[in-house]
């Protein structure tokens, strides 16, 4: 039986209404040293559905857990099948204008790093430098049992060779490269093993179920010990895997940000949270800063 991870959250305190004045974020990122964490929210304007917010994957799609990946070859050919064709998808995102503030933010010395919740590497794509990947990336595969990585690029092709003809068409994309195809769309889908030890290979991100690596999680602690404030950007901070940072930075006593529509598990840590849409918020808060922001991808 497929059971559901634990993915939602209810407050017992009445949620904080938000404000659509961005200035506290303004007055945080004018002092520097500001560390970003961010979430599925800044990836929706590229057109990536986030899991919680309004029409969020997750009222129609439950995630992959690693126990389900590891324990079942059937569970292993739908991922597989799933995120072969969303990949085609998720792949060809492109960066919008919130992920280009963060990146110009980092160029004017106003960040000390990003510690993104989201596989989508679309800060890096943006021009972000100093990126913490939390939960890994779809852009590269790894061997569970040789550890071997592989480019998705390359693992794409070795399925599509050996899956001629698997032109099914999704319901929908959801946040984690996952599209949405019934059993009878997935049908005998040929899962390839790893080139180098015929190993199983799984998407190099922490599935639900999964922990974060030790060290990860030891090296984004430092960020936030070393930082000025922690500006959340479009995360509910609904799994602890977030919300923890959020948390240390209040015992800390280092001010935290929020920018997002929706109450989040982390409000009642945070001086404020802005409730503007993340592209609209952040370039307001570069054109306050004299900072420029690229108007499209960088080449």
């Amino acid at each position: 039986m497929r059971m559901r991870p634990t993915l939602t959250w209810n407050s017992a305190e009445e949620p904080a209404p938000g404000t659509t004045d961005p200035k506290p974020v303004v007055d945080a990122l004018s002092i520097g040293g500001v560390l970003v964490l961010s979430g599925a929210g800044i990836s929706t304007e590229s057109g990536i559905p986030d899991y919680r917010g309004e029409g969020g994957s997750l009222s129609r799609h439950t995630p992959m857990t690693y126990q389900e990946f590891t324990g079942s070859a059937q569970a292993r050919r739908r991922y597989w099948a799933r995120s072969h064709l969303g990949w085609r998808t998720f792949g060809r995102a492109l960066p919008n204008a919130g992920h280009r503030a963060v990146a110009a933010f980092e160029r004017h010395g106003l960040l000390s790093g990003v510690i993104t919740q989201n596989v989508d590497g679309l800060h890096q794509a943006a021009g972000s430098e100093n990126v913490v990947e939390l939960h890994g990336s779809l852009a590269r595969a790894v061997c569970l049992s040789c550890g071997a990585f592989s480019p998705r690029g390359e693992l794409a092709r070795r399925l599509q060779e050996a899956n001629a003809g698997f032109e099914p068409t999704p319901a929908e994309i959801n946040p984690d490269g996952d599209a949405d195809l019934t059993d009878d769309q997935v049908g005998d889908f040929r899962v390839v093993p790893c080139a180098l030890c015929g190993g199983i290979l799984k998407p190099d991100v922490v599935f639900f179920g999964e922990a974060v690596p030790r060290q990860r999680v030891e090296h984004c602690r430092r960020l936030v010990r070393a930082a000025t404030s922690l500006l959340v950007l479009g995360s509910s901070l609904t799994v602890m895997s977030g919300l923890r940072f959020v948390r240390q930075a209040a015992q800390e006593r280092t001010p935290v940000l929020i920018v997002n529509r929706d109450p989040t598990r982390g409000d009642r840590h945070a001086l404020t949270r802005v409730t503007l849409p993340l592209g609209q918020a952040l370039t307001t808060v570069a054109a306050r800063l004299g900072v420029p922001v690229d108007s499209e991808e960088p080449s």
